[in-house]
């Protein structure tokens, strides 16, 4: 069973409720910011890889002044396919700032944490917000875990090695230097 959920701030919160405008994409003239059609145009052409075994719809409203976007990404089993169309339905619904989804997309800010606090909505199946972390980009200075640990390592073994400039240092073999 799919647990449904609607995280849109409550009416009186102070916070804008974009789900009940009606614009459906970019006015006739508006220009759509590169940064976002360069998100988008890369999951598509490398969203598979991240996306195994995936497979549903998932609608980004895109907040500007004046209007709203609505981009449809859909995965079937790792493919993407993604289109700038008027709202239809879609799994689940990201209502999001469009400064807010392009600091996102950058890795400048992770996409759970701040759904967490509320810095933008989801109305849907819960498991395309925790995929938001597999669709958007790494931050900027991040480094995988196993490329740390083997730095790590070769640090390691580069100090316990006698350097050409100390020749009387040496290093005791492991194990307390005891030999049998």
């Amino acid at each position: 069973m799919v647990e449904e959920f609607d995280r849109r701030p409550a009416a009186g919160s102070g916070q804008s409720d974009i789900s009940s405008r009606r614009p459906a994409g970019p006015p006739d003239g508006a220009e759509i910011p590169q940064a976002v059609r360069d998100f988008f145009d890369g999951l598509a052409e490398g969203g598979g890889r991240i996306l195994r075994n995936v497979s549903g719809t998932v609608r980004f409203d895109l907040e500007y002044p004046g209007r709203v976007d609505h981009w449809l990404v859909s995965i079937d089993q790792g493919r993407v396919t993604v289109s700038c169309d008027g709202v239809v339905d879609a799994d689940t619904v990201i209502y999001a700032d469009a400064r807010l989804f392009l600091r996102m997309a950058r890795g400048e800010l992770k996409p759970l944490p701040a759904w967490l606090r509320n810095d933008f909505t989801a109305d849907g199946e819960f498991r395309f917000v925790i995929m938001l972390e597999r669709m958007f980009a790494p931050p900027p200075d991040g480094h995988h875990p196993r490329e740390v640990a083997a730095r790590g390592r070769n640090r390691a073994l580069a100090e316990s090695r006698p350097s050409p400039s100390s020749p009387g240092k040496t290093v005791p073999p492991a194990g307390g230097g005891e030999h049998r």
